[in-house]
């Protein structure tokens, strides 16, 4: 099948993923929402994290099966039918329980992203799987950053949606009819990027005895690929953002008076961002990625130093256009990168122990949470910045080790 029609199907998943998911955006509404059942900031951190966190515990288990499989996509059809089911159960939870027994709903709404993101592991892992083998290294820049323009666009237009609904109806019934409605929009796109033809992998990796044995072939992989090292420090350091972006929305509430159509607005302009960043910026770096990397650790470190000055919506509208344009940076550069660095018949493989390792950084806000209880906002962003250059070091070792990038 065409590139063109590949491309097509691979950014109308990406337009009604975002478009459902942009309701429980960590940096805007879904801090709301949990503050709305309980107003302890920890658990702010603890839901963001459990969105994308869930799924740190099976992407080696998914790496061990995949890397003998010709194709994958008969499992990565699966994968979307769950992520619909537990998208629509936080809906469901919301409107039947609720402001009724406000902790049996979070306990509800946590099952929820962690199961949508537990299930997203094994996605995840098939997913890359499928883009390295559809798509050309030159082809992947330029598909995920039109994956990533039309995710901006679905955002944007859910912004507006979320802004009317926070609006006109009271919570919590408001999150529940977002959470319910967008489920089924999300179906769509999953159905578009399951209609994707494969092809097989001409190399198909044999698979070891046993997941022990796997592991431990998976620890003599990372121990003796230097790239793949410093490639997981420069990417795991960039997820720093995460232990003060979704706390901005918070100071926000603080400083000025924060209306259902502001929020709306911030996630409108954070989305710009995104637009204005793979339109401008991350499609016309092709196959450089390290470059790209260093943008958008740019961009974030700009983001943080304004927020320790933020004291109206303008510059908050600032800092949300910034986080937009540098999170699409970070996501196109970490998945390339890691595609370059591994082996045709051990992708799956290297993808995994990447994946695992980098998304520790998605609790990253856990600990953001207690710092901002105990320490304030200044501390908070001081340890944010304080991570982000440090990141920036290991991009910069990371580009002496890719000829293809001097």
């Amino acid at each position: 099948m065409s590139y063109r029609i590949n491309n097509l199907k691979n950014a109308l998943h990406g337009f009604f993923l975002s478009v459902a998911t942009t309701v429980a955006e960590p940096s805007t509404i879904l801090p709301l929402i949990v503050h709305h059942f309980s107003s302890n900031l920890i658990l702010v951190g603890l839901f963001a994290s459990l969105l994308r966190g869930g799924a740190i515990a099976v992407q080696l288990v998914a790496a061990f099966y995949a890397q003998s499989y010709a194709r994958v996509m008969p499992l990565m059809r699966l994968v979307f039918l769950f992520r619909f089911l537990f998208w629509f159960l936080i809906g469901a939870a919301i409107h039947f329980v609720g402001d009724r027994n406000p902790t049996l709903t979070l306990w509800l709404i946590g099952i929820g992203l962690f199961g949508f993101s537990f299930v997203a592991g094994f996605g995840g892992i098939y997913f890359k799987e499928i883009i390295a083998k559809v798509f050309t290294r030159e082809q992947r820049g330029r598909t995920m950053a039109d994956r990533q323009l039309w995710s901006s666009v679905g955002a944007i237009i859910s912004g507006g949606i979320a802004g009317w609904v926070l609006q006109r109806f009271e919570a919590p019934e408001s999150y529940a009819m977002l959470f319910m409605l967008s489920a089924f929009l999300m179906a769509i796109g999953l159905i578009a990027f399951a209609t994707i033809e494969e092809p097989p992998k001409a190399k198909v990796s044999q698979r070891e005895e046993s997941f022990l044995h796997f592991l431990r072939n998976a620890g003599k992989i990372l121990r003796g690929d230097q790239r793949l090292q410093i490639q997981i420090g420069a990417s795991l350091l960039g997820y720093s953002f995460l232990l003060a972006m979704p706390f901005v929305i918070l100071q926000a509430k603080q400083t000025i008076h924060l209306s259902g159509w502001l929020v709306g607005s911030f996630i409108t302009v954070q989305m710009i961002g995104s637009v204005l960043g793979n339109f401008f910026l991350w499609k016309r770096f092709s196959g450089r990625y390290v470059r790209m990397l260093q943008t958008a650790y740019s961009l974030m470190i700009a983001a943080f130093v304004l927020a320790f000055f933020a004291d109206n919506a303008w510059l908050y509208a600032l800092i949300f256009l910034l986080f937009g344009t540098g999170i699409d940076g970070f996501r196109n550069a970490d998945m390339n990168l890691v595609l370059e660095i591994a082996p045709e018949e051990k992708r799956p493989v290297y993808v995994a122990i990447q994946s695992t390792i980098v998304s520790v950084g998605l609790f990253f806000s856990i600990p953001g949470g207690f710092i901002l209880e105990w320490f304030g906002y200044p501390v908070l962003y001081t340890v944010t910045l304080t991570m982000l250059g440090l990141g920036l070091y290991f991009v910069q070792r990371l580009k002496e080790h890719l000829p293809q990038e001097q």
